[in-house]
C-alpha cells in the first residue's frame, strides 16, 4: 500500500484515504494522479493545489461580503424607499397568496372532476363518453373555477368558440353540477347546423392508395361501410366472414349494430393484414388518427390536393350517406345502412345530395344485359336498373 502525504486530501470530499493512480506526463515534467477511495473522484496534485488556492480565496471574498454587509446595516435608509420597500413585500405576498389560492382550486377541481368521472361510470357511461366530458371539462377549468358556476358563464361568454361547442360545453357542465346536487342557469347557446365536407370519389380514391397498407384498408372498409372510426376500430378477426364477404359491426353511440356485405377488393385487402392480435386495426382511436394525418398531409403535398386535407374519418361516413340515398332515393335504407337510431338523424345527406347533384350533369355510362349473368355483374360495378326494351334490361351508372 502507497504511503499518502499527510497533507493531501481529496478535493471533492476531504478524505485522506487516496491510492496512486498513474502518472500524468507534461511539458513540466511528470505529475503524480491520485484517486479517492471514498467518492472514486481522481486528481492530480497540481488539482489539489489549485483547489486550496480557490478556497482562500473563496475565504477571503467571504470575509469582505461580512464586512459590507455589516457596513450598510449601519447606514441609514431614505422614508420613500423604506415604503416602496413595504410595498413590493405587500404585492409579493398578495400574489403569494393569489397563486396559492388558484392551486387550492386547481386541486379542488380535479378532485371533483375525478369523483365525477366515476359517477358517470357507475351510471354505465361508455368509456368514450367519460374521456370526453372530462377533457372537456379539464379544459374548461384552465380558464376559470369551475365550482363557480358564474365563474364559467363568464369564461364561456370570453371564449372564442363556435356556438356549437359552447353548447356542447354548456350541456357537459350542467350534468357536472347534477353530480353534486347543484344547480344554475345555463346560458343559452343554439346548435349551428352546417353542411358537411363531400370530397369526390377519385380524391377519396387517390388518399387510399398514398397510405400505407394498414391505413388503406381502414379507409377502404370505411368507405364502404360508412362505420365510425371507434366502430372500426374496435372490428376483430371474428366479425369477417370471408366467403360470405360480410363484415358485423357492433354498434356505439346508441346506434344500431348491423351486418353489411363487401367488395372483394376489400375483403382482399383485410386478408392480406397480418393477424398479429384478436383486433383487425389498432384499438386505439387516437393513434390512428395520428398516424393517417401525417400520412394525409404528405399526400396533399404530393399531390398538391389541398382539399384532401378536409378528408376525415368521419368524411368517409358522411359521403357514404349522401352516395346510398342518391343511388336508391329511400331514407330508410341510408338509416340501415349507418344504424341511425331515428330516421331524423338520416335527412342530413337529403339535403346534402340535392345540393351537389342538382348542379351536377347528368350524365350516365349505360349498359344492355341479355342474360341474368351479364346483369349480375352489371348490378356489382354500381350499375343500376332502367327498364326493359326489346327483350333486353337497361342499366346505367352516372359518370
Amino acid at each position: 500500500m502507497t504511503e499518502t502525504p499527510i497533507e493531501l486530501r481529496c478535493p471533492q470530499c476531504g478524505s485522506q484515504k487516496l491510492y496512486k493512480d498513474g502518472m500524468r506526463y507534461t511539458l513540466n515534467g511528470r505529475i503524480q494522479r491520485w484517486l479517492c477511495r471514498d467518492c472514486c473522484y481522481r486528481f492530480t496534485e497540481s488539482n489539489h493545489n489549485c483547489s486550496k488556492a480557490f478556497q482562500r480565496l473563496s475565504r477571503i471574498r467571504t470575509q469582505s461580503l461580512k464586512s459590507d454587509l455589516a457596513i450598510l446595516s449601519k447606514r441609514q435608509v431614505c422614508d420613500c424607499l423604506t415604503e416602496a420597500s413595504k410595498n413590493l413585500t405587500e404585492v409579493a405576498r398578495q400574489e403569494q397568496a393569489q397563486r396559492e389560492g388558484t392551486t387550492t382550486n386547481q386541486h379542488e377541481a380535479k378532485d371533483k372532476i375525478l369523483q365525477y368521472a366515476w359517477w358517470l361510470k357507475k351510471k354505465g357511461r361508455s368509456e368514450a363518453t367519460i374521456k370526453s366530458r372530462v377533457r372537456r371539462l379539464k379544459g374548461l377549468s384552465k380558464h376559470c373555477n369551475i365550482i363557480d358556476p358564474e365563474a364559467v358563464k363568464e369564461t364561456l361568454a370570453k371564449l372564442s368558440q363556435k356556438n356549437s361547442t359552447k353548447a356542447i360545453t354548456t350541456s357537459v357542465y350542467t350534468n357536472f353540477l347534477k353530480c353534486f346536487g347543484l344547480t344554475w342557469e345555463p346560458p343559452e347557446y343554439k346548435m349551428e347546423e352546417s353542411i358537411p365536407f363531400i370530397p369526390l370519389e377519385n380524391e377519396i380514391d387517390q388518399l387510399i392508395a398514398s397510405c400505407n397498407k394498414r391505413t388503406a384498408t381502414l379507409l377502404q372498409l370505411l368507405k364502404e361501410t360508412g362505420a365510425r372510426i371507434g366502430e372500426a376500430a374496435r372490428l376483430q378477426w371474428i366479425d369477417l366472414d370471408s366467403e360470405r364477404r360480410t363484415l358485423r359491426i357492433q354498434a356505439e353511440k346508441g346506434s344500431n349494430p348491423r351486418m353489411l356485405s363487401i367488395s372483394e377488393k376489400l375483403v382482399g385487402m383485410l386478408n392480406a393484414l397480418p393477424k398479429r392480435s384478436e383486433y383487425i386495426f389498432n384499438p386505439n382511436v387516437k393513434a390512428l388518427r395520428t398516424s393517417f394525418t401525417y400520412q394525409r398531409a404528405r399526400a396533399t403535398a404530393k399531390l398538391n390536393n389541398p382539399r384532401l386535407k378536409k378528408i376525415t374519418f368521419h368524411t368517409l361516413r358522411h359521403w357514404k350517406g349522401t352516395m346510398e340515398y342518391h343511388k336508391t332515393k329511400d331514407p330508410w335504407h341510408v338509416k340501415r345502412i349507418l344504424g341511425h337510431k331515428t330516421l331524423s338523424s338520416t335527412e342530413v345527406y337529403i339535403n346534402v345530395e340535392q345540393a351537389i347533384f342538382q348542379i351536377s350533369n347528368d350524365e350516365y355510362h349505360v349498359k344492355v344485359a341479355h342474360d341474368l349473368k351479364e346483369a349480375c355483374q352489371l348490378l356489382e360495378t354500381g350499375f343500376e336498373y332502367v327498364t326493359d326494351m326489346e327483350g333486353a334490361k337497361i342499366f346505367r351508372k352516372r359518370k
